[in-house]
């Protein structure tokens, strides 16, 4: 007898982590960290409904202009939101799209302004479960192209820049040591976070499409950080990124309408 195949054992069936099952979601879903952050892009829907909550996994789904979009928390780092990740494909997820915070390195970057990974710097153990070290992890490049063109255009007359380049996916929040972090400034990586790496890993195995878009907490470079109070401005930046992302998607849908791609 043969090891458990776990990806053909659990396909199509209710979702042990994530506790879902087919029909539960919409082909394109928004990951955000933190569950409290789900009902921040529940009130962007038409008709939220909470479809699960367990563990650091809360899931709402709904309708963005007629689109049904679901939302899914990963919580933190690459092993919950590669289970994430894996369990919503198993249920028919087309479209997966973080949606969270991260780490500016790039100094004229400010808490609040809206950042677009181009690709990650894979400094996680997760990935290297999947694919060998010097396999790359970047998003999908139609998806990502026309959430940067939206983006671009949604933000002209809003006080957030846009900001788009490469970022580390860490394992380790308090190991980011100075000399951890001027070593990726001489790589002239832009921002960090703890998720992407492995979403864009598991995204390109799988044929699913994946982009990342991000909220700066803090500047790392400049030290202007929130690690201890609210900020309004980010804050604001979540729902601003969560908007970008939903229009993406519906402008996304229209387009595959059109045989565009």
């Amino acid at each position: 007898m043969g090891a458990l195949d776990k990806n053909e054992a659990t396909k199509g069936q209710r979702q042990y982590h994530i506790h879902l099952s087919e029909g539960d979601i919409g082909e394109y879903v928004l990951l955000p960290g933190d569950p409290a952050r789900s009902d921040i892009v529940a009130k962007f829907l038409d008709d939220p409904k909470l479809m699960a909550n367990h563990r650091e996994h809360r899931t709402i789904t709904g309708y963005y202009k007629g689109v049904k979009i679901s939302v899914t928390s990963t919580g933190m780092g690459c092993p919950s939101t590669a289970i994430a990740a894996e369990e919503l494909i198993h249920i028919g997820a087309k479209a997966l799209i973080r949606i969270g915070s991260c780490a500016a390195l790039d100094q004229r970057i400010k808490i609040g302004d809206i950042v677009i990974s181009l690709g990650a710097v894979k400094n996680e153990g997760t990935s290297r479960f999947y694919v060998p070290d010097i396999f790359p992890a970047v998003p999908d490049y139609e998806l990502n192209h026309c959430l940067i063109q939206t983006a671009k255009e949604m933000l002209k007359e809003k006080e957030q820049k846009l900001y788009m380049g490469i970022n580390s996916s860490n394992d380790a929040f308090y190991g980011e040591t100075p000399e951890f972090l001027e070593g990726l400034r001489k790589l002239n990586v832009m921002h960090m976070e703890m998720e992407s790496s492995a979403l864009y890993t598991i995204g390109h195995i799988r044929g699913v499409r994946t982009a990342c878009i991000c909220g700066a907490s803090s500047n790392l470079t400049n030290s202007e950080t929130i690690y201890t109070t609210r900020n309004e401005k980010l804050e604001t930046a979540w729902e601003v990124e969560t908007q970008i992302v939903l229009e993406t998607i519906y402008r996304f849908e229209q387009e595959k309408k059109s045989n565009i791609i």
